[in-house]
Order: structure tokens, then sequence, then C-alpha cells
């Protein structure tokens, strides 16, 4: 290493016990068992599901308090003392409601207390005394530090513990010191937490997702395409922005864009009130159990009209500048017979129903009326100014990439893009030629472009953002197309069909994941893809692990709109030191029907995998980077204390 490194290294360590004693503890670490892994997916703003998955780490909660008080407690008490751990500060107080006196209060709180340390200290068998430290609530360090550590075999200080138990009680900090217990469960359960795609669109709080992600303790990010509309808004991409606020109209969450992230919507309003009439096939679809009247559904059609047109012009230049996405089919509006009101795509003609095409000059198709590039504007300057969003945007660009390498499994959300014969799929992006790694690495490098660069919007990183969601060699896209005009204007099914990427029927066979998982330089032995994006229809028979277990799908369907086709509420999947297990989630109602019938929602784990040998630090990412400060501490040893 370079001289002047090490001697900065020194002035850490300037002693050789100091350098020895940091050597021996990072050693140790890596053969400690590889922490838990939890696998999400395809979240789509479900926030309560997402949160009670969090809570009891798919099961893992539950399961180590299964393991730990299975003689002592019953089926019903086990669910009970779950339910606690997940939701301590609402279950504190109708526990708390049960008891007459205070005598009864006082032992069930000396006994909680007791069965919280106790699982503690079971749930952190496989971590270090200072990485449990630093989970532990602070104020009570010393507190649960002194009851973790306790020895039952010196009697004389049996007194000293009581006491303390007896202080907290007393002192009015059982509730806290509870909660805080609770906490540190949830978090221990779960070392790190993937995300693997698409935590925006669809259901309603996406915004208390990322809130909750941005404070959780260890976690990562593979973008899912509408992650990426998201981003690309936020990065300058007007025709992003009209999509994600058409979408919202559609799922009847515009409250996202005005009250989450305080985007004014009342010059959009205008406009659509002046050019727009009710439309059925623009009605919202709204999941929240609260009807609309019919006066908020006529405001929603018309407001959904009026962003959907101006994304259907906006989508033109580009693809006119854009020869090489290979996307001339989807001018539409140019396509569009006005007189006869037909359409001929892909060679065929069809009849055009519920059109709205009153702010479009049949001259010139890609046209915005005035109002309409005023409204954009001002939409892009309202998005591009949120502090909220602005903090939710960074944190997906800084926590987040297109796919992760990780513990020997590929993490993707969509696809890599194949031709029929299962080759790389090949994208000419400004005169070079991308297939694979390569393509979703050049893919990533243009969308760190664009956010890096949020004045422009008309260059080739800020186009690219677009692609990504609807092109048709997009990894996170997959279909040759996107319908979404076809949907809203021709009552022909046939022409709705989105024509999936051959990956998504070759995924099916091992050689395929085996190919893949060589092309990112993963052991196709041991390696896994673990893949979203595409809901999982258990109804049908589909299963969620293919190609003799190398091709794991955990979209099941968090988001309501997808449940009555998946038949199930999502996947996730938990890696630990013994290998895999695949959890199948049933429909979340409430957080109260929890807390008040103590229901959960895990359906059954399965096996996926099983490690021959217990899997250790040593073996992990973390563990080739605690190797890599291992050789430098060493490096260090030789150059300043034994010359």
């Amino acid at each position: 290493m370079d001289t002047k490194m090490l001697d900065l290294l020194a002035q850490r360590y300037d002693s050789e016990e100091k350098v020895v004693t940091e050597i021996i503890k990072l050693e140790a670490i890596l053969n400690l068992p590889k922490g838990t892994e939890h696998f999400v997916s395809d979240l789509h703003g479900e926030y309560q599901a997402f949160q009670h998955v969090l809570r009891n780490g798919s099961g893992n909660v539950k399961e180590k308090i299964k393991d730990l008080f299975q003689d002592e407690f019953s089926e019903a008490e086990i669910t009970e003392f779950a339910t606690l751990v997940y939701y301590p500060d609402e279950k504190i107080p109708l526990i708390k409601s049960q008891f007459s006196n205070r005598d009864e209060l006082n032992a069930w709180y000396t006994e909680t207390i007791g069965h919280m340390i106790r699982l503690i200290s079971f749930a952190s068998f496989k971590y270090t005394r200072s990485k449990l430290r630093k989970e532990l609530p602070p104020q009570f360090v010393y507190i649960i530090q002194e009851l973790l550590y306790k020895t039952e075999e010196f009697t004389s200080k049996k007194d000293y513990y009581s006491e303390i138990v007896r202080q907290i009680i007393s002192l009015g900090q059982a509730d806290k010191l509870i909660a805080g217990l609770a906490y540190t469960t949830q978090r221990l359960v779960v070392d790190h937490l993937h995300v693997v795609g698409d935590i925006y669109d669809r259901g309603p709080e996406p915004d208390k997702i990322m809130d909750a992600l941005i404070n959780y303790h260890s976690v990562d990010i593979q973008w899912g395409n509408h992650d990426v509309l998201w981003m690309g808004a936020y990065a300058g991409s007007k025709v992003c922005l009209a999509n994600i606020i058409r979408i919202c109209a559609r799922y009847d969450n515009l409250d996202i864009i005005e009250d989450a992230y305080g985007i004014n919507l009342r010059p959009l309003l205008n406009l659509a009130e002046k050019y727009y009439d009710s439309n059925p096939k623009f009605m919202p679809k709204s999941d929240s159990g609260e009807p609309l009247s019919e006066h908020e559904r006529n405001q929603i059609s018309k407001i959904q009209q009026a962003i959907a047109m101006i994304q259907f012009k906006l989508e033109m230049p580009i693809i006119k500048r854009r020869p090489n996405f290979n996307m001339s089919e989807r001018l539409l509006l140019e396509k569009i017979d006005y007189d006869k009101m037909e359409i001929t795509i892909y060679g065929k003609t069809y009849p055009l129903e519920h059109t709205c095409f009153a702010t479009v000059n049949p001259a010139q198709p890609d046209q915005l009326l005035e109002e309409e590039q005023k409204v954009i504007d001002k939409l892009l300057f309202s998005v591009q100014h949120s502090e909220k969003l602005a903090r939710h945007m960074n944190f997906l660009m800084k926590s987040g990439n297109l796919y992760l390498r990780y513990n020997g499994n590929l993490l993707i959300h969509g696809c890599i893009p194949l031709d029929e014969s299962g080759n790389m799929e090949n994208m000419d992006i400004d005169g070079e030629t991308y297939s694979g790694r390569d393509l979703l690495d050049v893919f990533e490098r243009y969308l760190r472009i664009a956010y890096a660069n949020p004045q422009e919007t008309d260059d080739l990183a800020t186009d690219m953002v677009w692609y990504l969601w609807t092109g048709e060699y997009s990894s996170l896209f997959g279909k040759r197309e996107m319908t979404t005009f076809e949907r809203y204007f021709i009552s022909d099914k046939e022409a709705h069909t989105e024509r999936k990427n051959p990956y998504y029927y070759l995924r099916e066979k091992e050689e395929t994941c085996r190919k893949i998982l060589e092309e990112f330089d993963l052991n196709p032995d041991q390696g896994h893809i673990v893949n979203g994006h595409t809901p999982v229809k258990e109804r049908s028979g589909e299963s969620p692990v293919k190609a003799n277990g190398k091709m794991i799908v955990i979209d099941g369907g968090f988001s309501k709109a997808y449940q009555s086709d998946t038949g199930i509420a999502g996947y996730t999947l938990l890696y630990n030191s013994y290998g895999m297990q695949l959890v199948a989630h049933k429909h979340f109602h409430s957080k109260e029907d929890v807390l008040q019938n103590g229901t959960d929602v895990l359906s059954v784990k399965r096996l996926v995998d099983k490690e021959l040998v217990r899997k250790k630090v040593r073996e992990t990412n973390v563990g080739k980077e605690l190797l890599q400060e291992v050789a430098i501490l060493k490096s260090l040893m030789s150059y300043r204390y034994m010359s």
C-alpha cells in the first residue's frame, strides 16, 4: 500500500496492540454465521402490508419465539407475545387495560421484561456484543446489558437484578423498555433488507415506505420500472412526469402528488375542466374502500384525460429523434384517421371509442397547446422543488442500482433481454452495441447522468430514462410495446396484448439461468436469480421457484390490484446461514385486525435451497470487505510495527 495511506491509518491505530486487537476482532467476525437477508419486491405503495412484513421479518420473529418458548407458551400465548413484538406501542395499552389492579400489572411487566431479554439474547446469538450494543435503545443500554449478561449461579446478585426491574417499573419506564426491546428484536432477526424494485405507483402510500426505508438499519434497492419513472420525472423528463400523474389519477392516488409531495395540480385541473368531459374509460380505479362521489370521479376522469394526451404528445419527439429506440409504430397520434376516428397499427385498423382528442392538431399531433406547455412546465418546477421528493429520490439514487450481485446471487427487478434462442439481445446506443450485463451497466450510467443534470430535457440520457420505462430492450420493462393508448381507446382486446421478452418463458429453464449467472460472473452451481416485476399467479398453479431452484420470483402481489389474479398478497424470501426459504403472504386486512385477533398474514414457507455447510460471514459480500480490512491492517503491522 501507499506509505502515506499507511501513515494516515497509523494515526487511528497508534499502537501495535490496537492493530492486533482489530485484526483479532475482524478475523473472529469472519467466522460467525452469516446474517439473515430479507427480500421483498413490488411493494407498490402498500405501506401497511409492507410495514407488517418488516415488523414480523416474514415470520422470522414468530419462529424465534416458537423456538425459544415452545415448551413454556401455548400457541395462543406465542401469538400474543409475537403481536407485542410487532406492535408494542399499540399492544401495551390493550394489555394494560385487562388488569384490574397494580400488582397484576407489575407482575406482567416483570415477566414480560424477562421474556423480552431472553428473546433478545436468543435473536442476537450470531452477532458480536458490540453490534448488539449498537442496536439497543440508547437510553436503556446499561440496564439491558446488565440483564442480558447476568449469570444465575451468582445468587448474591439476584437482588441486584430484581431491583433493576423493580425500579424500571416504579419509575414508569417499563412501557418504553418493552417497546425498545421489541424494536431491537425486529432489527436483530433481519440483518439486511433487499427491495427488488417497484416501491411506487398503484398503492396509496409510497412516501411512507420511502421514509421507512430511509430509517431502516441496512437496506439496498434494485430499481423497478415504476421507481425509475419517478426518478426520471425528478431528473427533468416531462414524459415521465406525465406518466406518474396519469397513473396516480388512474388508481385514485393523486393525494400522493398533492398532499405527500406538495405538488399543485390546480393548473392541470383547470386545463382538464376546459377541454374534457367525463369519460368512462378514464374513471379511477379505487381500492381505498371509500367510494368517490360522482363529482370526484368525473373530475379525476378529466385530469387523467388531460395528462394522458400530454403524455402521448411528449412521447412522439423522443421516438423521432431516437430511431435506435425502434418505436416508430408508437407514433400513435399520427396513425389516426381523425375523420373516420380509426387507427391503423401493426397492419390492422381499429375503430376508436371514448376518444378525447380536443387538444390534438391532426396536422401536427405532437404539438402541445400553449396551455398544456405551461401546465407541464409548472408541474416539473413543482416536482423539482419538492423537498420531500428530493429526499426520497436522492435516497433511491444513493441506495439503488439496476441489479445487484450479493452473496453469490443476482437480484434484478425485470429481466435480462434475450432473443428466442436464449442469447443476450443487442441494442445500439450512440453508435455502440451492448448486451447482457454491459447493457444494464450502460442503462444505469445514463440514468445517473440524467439525474446529475436535471436541467436537460431532451438529451440522450433523459430520453434513455423514459426508454427504461417503456422500451423493447429495457431490462425493467421486458415487453415489445406498452399498450396504454390501446387500452383507453380500442375495445378489441387483441390490441391490448403486450408481447413479453422471451426471457419470461426461457427463465423456466435451468440452462438459461446458469447462462445469465455466468454473464454476471456468478457461480451457476451455487447462485440464484431473485426476480420481481411479474406477479406469480399461484391461483393458476404457477410456481415462484423455477429452473430447478435457480430462479425465484418474489412478486406475488403486494398490490391489491393484482391479488384477484395471484390469489395471494405477495412473496418474500429469507436467506440465512442454513439456506433459503420462500414465504407466501395472505391478504393483509389491517393492523387493528392483528392487534385484536392476532391475525398474521403468513401462509406457507417452502425450502428453496439448503446449505450443505452452514455459510459464514467470510463467504459474503461483507466478508470480502472485512478480509480487505484485515489485509490492510496486516500491511500496517509489517510497515509500522514489525520492521
